[in-house]
């Protein structure tokens, strides 16, 4: 006689249960964030998400690293804590005296654009999704401003994470020919929104790649359609900034020369040219009016958490060295930054108890920071006690950042590049409000200096 099927389907359930109990889990080796049984590790590791994969053609180990000085690497730098105040007082003359002669005033561009007027007016965003996209609003609004927001071109996202500023690039576009979008991440982001945009004319290509290891030139899309490429960003944090920018105008053009390849020499005209003019112009003077092209027809870069820059890939090296400063400096300064935020204690506390409650929708979004200097540098003004006031470390703060970026400026300017920095958002906003931009020279090749 068979037994109580109840009585029997809990005997299964707990004979299972003490089954699993006497197994055991252990961190997967290859990702500590998740546990698998032991005696199934060597199957799991086959099919782990965290696997190293096959690298793509366009992963070349440090391309974009940029040439390092192994004698100008500190083993450990000492917190600025931990310096006397006769060694921060130096440190600070160092600092404002090679700031001397630089504009500490930005040019306000703080600009909008009308794909996102719908959004920007939904009472449905909370005051978090708002910030984002005003920002996002403004720096289409710059992209647009530089003439660079048209058809026959390819987008870079640099630190792309859901992609939503290659997003609204696209919705700007509508349906304008030949649009491609690289989305550079290197880790593996949920929520995506480029899947959206399957369907529509352009086209969406993911890049899960470091930076630093990221070769333009191999890129399948480029290689074939060989269109100009716009380098876009939206908070771009701290060294990956210095990464994408060599990668767009020293590795990418060089080796687009070493394979022989030049891409097609195209004035990116403004759309709204009449296009009865070209008829008039003779075959020399089309010639004349064509520009020394480069590969990359612009950069826009909104800045972010300049302390996470390293001076390893730093691109304004040069810029240092010519005021007589080095390694020892930056990396003070580099820490020193996240004073420029965290000045604003007050408000980053209100804010965040305002807040806190609205995060859900930014869930492995990536895409701001706005506040990080001060959560997690260990570089707290706080452990100075007397030495600055709350509004002269800000002062310092923001004058680390101008000197950092002023760097990447003369950096590009040695690239032939027209570059410059200004405000795109208000500090209510973000107080990472700074966007940078550039241009090719008209009269200039990439390689030439000023």
């Amino acid at each position: 006689m068979s037994g109580n099927p109840l009585r029997l389907g809990v005997c299964w359930i707990s004979s299972i249960t003490e089954e699993e109990n006497n197994r055991k889990r252990i961190f997967c080796p290859l990702d500590p964030k998740h546990t698998v049984y032991e005696d199934q590790l060597e199957k799991h590791l086959k099919k782990c998400n965290s696997r190293e994969k096959p690298k793509p053609d366009y992963f070349i180990q440090d391309i974009n690293a940029g040439l390092t000085d192994e004698t100008e690497i500190l083993d450990e730098v000492v917190p600025v804590s931990s310096l006397s105040k006769e060694q921060l007082e130096n440190l600070i003359k160092k600092l404002r005296k090679a700031s001397e002669g630089l504009n500490c005033t930005l040019k306000d561009q703080i600009m909008s654009h009308p794909a996102l007027h719908d959004v920007l007016n939904d009472p449905k965003n909370g005051d978090s999704a708002f910030k984002h996209l005003k920002q996002q609003a403004s720096i289409l609004g710059n992209i647009e401003r530089l003439n660079l927001l048209g058809p026959r071109r390819c987008f870079v996202e640099f630190g792309a994470g859901r992609g939503k500023l290659s997003h609204w690039v696209d919705i700007a576009l509508q349906e304008a020919e030949k649009v491609y979008f690289l989305l550079v991440e290197r880790v593996t982001t949920r929520f995506k929104v480029d899947g959206k945009h399957k369907n529509g004319n352009s086209v969406f290509e993911r890049l899960q790649i470091d930076i630093q290891h990221l070769c333009l030139s191999k890129i399948p899309v480029l290689i074939k359609e060989k269109l100009p490429v716009v380098g876009i960003g939206k908070h771009l944090c701290g060294v990956a900034t210095d990464l994408a920018l060599r990668c767009l105008v020293e590795t990418y053009p060089t080796k687009c020369k070493e394979r022989n390849e030049e891409p097609v020499a195209k004035r990116i005209k403004n759309d709204t040219m009449d296009a009865e003019n070209d008829t008039l112009v003779n075959e020399g003077s089309k010639k004349n009016e064509l520009e020394q092209w480069s590969p990359v027809a612009g950069i826009v870069i909104a800045l972010c958490c300049h302390h996470k820059c390293d001076w390893r890939h730093y691109v304004g090296k040069e810029f240092f060295k010519t005021l007589g400063l080095g390694s020892v400096e930056f990396n003070y300064f580099q820490r020193m930054s996240s004073w420029a935020t965290c000045g604003m204690r007050e408000t980053i506390l209100e804010t965040s108890k305002i807040n806190i409650k609205k995060r859900d929708d930014q869930t492995n979004d990536n895409e701001e920071h706005d506040h990080e200097g001060y959560r997690k540098t260990d570089e707290n003004p706080e452990d100075l006690p007397g030495l600055l006031t709350v509004e002269e470390r800000k002062n310092i703060g923001r004058l680390c950042k101008l000197l950092i970026d002023q760097g990447r400026i003369q950096y590009l300017q040695q690239k032939g590049y027209d570059a410059s920095l200004q405000y795109y958002t208000d500090s209510l906003v973000s107080l990472e409000n700074v966007l940078l931009t550039a241009l090719p020279k008209q009269s200039s090749t990439p390689d030439s200096t000023t």
